[in-house]
């Protein structure tokens, strides 16, 4: 008989952190006939299974939180110590892209190393950045502290698609930045997606309409096709800021109802 050949099964959750108030047609180039409330809230992530720990994402710091007008109700790594990771352990994290609000935290994982696409980095450093309609999702502190990880062999480059461990891929989107990847997990239920900002909320997805902070439409519409057709059901493709999330997936723990869920689960129908 062959070798078995069947990925293990992680668990993953999503940990909110922060949010901020805003309004449907601020999400959608174009607008949106309906001009209700679609606030937006700010998740980071943990893979945890084949006895390591995967973090996407480490969020936004306080000041850059309160500089833009966020809401930080907790760090990333207060977050994820209500799941029982010790971010100071932490020896991996995949950076989807480096926006502030993704990569602000970054110094409370002291002990990882930062998974980033290629493009990405060459991107926030290079001629692009002279633009302001390009560059306000980035902060140049960040990016630059990011550079000096570089020279401390502290950043691990992908060129696209790319096998993390068995069953853990990344996959590259782009569209929202130009090196915006996302995160493919093998889980319990199958294959589920973590879009990051690939797809904000799920109307994006479900709609096929492009969020407002964007360097090439193309290929942002094209990845919500990639995040649905990586995902076992289209509806496992989990997106980066939607409040949704918190109210489809179970909690991850006991008295942890509006802060951490399980993704690992089969999502229930959008109550709202």
């Amino acid at each position: 008989m062959g070798a078995d050949t069947t990925p293990p099964s992680y668990e993953v959750f999503a940990v909110k952190y922060g949010e901020r108030d805003a309004r449907r047609p601020e999400h959608f180039i174009g607008g949106d006939r309906h001009d209700v409330p679609m606030p937006m809230d700010y998740f980071v992530w943990a893979v945890v299974g084949d006895g390591r720990t995967w973090v996407v994402d480490t969020g936004f710091s306080r000041a850059d939180g309160e500089a833009r007008g966020r809401t930080c109700l907790r760090t990333a790594a207060e977050g994820l110590a209500l799941i029982g990771i010790d971010a100071a352990t932490v020896t991996d994290v995949v950076l989807t892209h480096l926006h502030y609000d993704h990569v602000g935290g970054f110094d409370q994982f002291p002990a990882a190393r930062f998974h980033v696409q290629d493009r990405e980095l060459a991107f926030a450093t290079g001629r692009h950045m002279t633009r302001r309609a390009l560059r306000h999702g980035f902060t140049a502190e960040q990016v630059g502290a990011l550079v000096v990880e570089v020279y401390r062999d502290r950043v691990v480059f992908h060129d696209g698609d790319d096998v993390l461990a068995p069953g853990l891929s990344v996959h590259l989107i782009g569209g929202h930045t130009a090196g915006l990847q996302c995160v493919r997990v093998h889980t319990g239920i199958g294959w589920i997606v973590l879009a990051s900002d690939a797809a904000h909320y799920y109307d994006h997805l479900r709609g096929n309409r492009p969020f407002t902070t964007v360097v090439d439409v193309g290929a942002m519409l094209e990845g919500h096709d990639t995040v649905r057709r990586l995902a076992d059901d289209p509806e496992w493709a989990v997106p980066g800021h939607d409040p949704a999330v918190l109210r489809r997936y179970p909690a991850a723990g006991p008295g942890l109802e509006g802060i951490a869920v399980r993704l690992d689960r089969v999502p229930t129908a959008d109550p709202a």
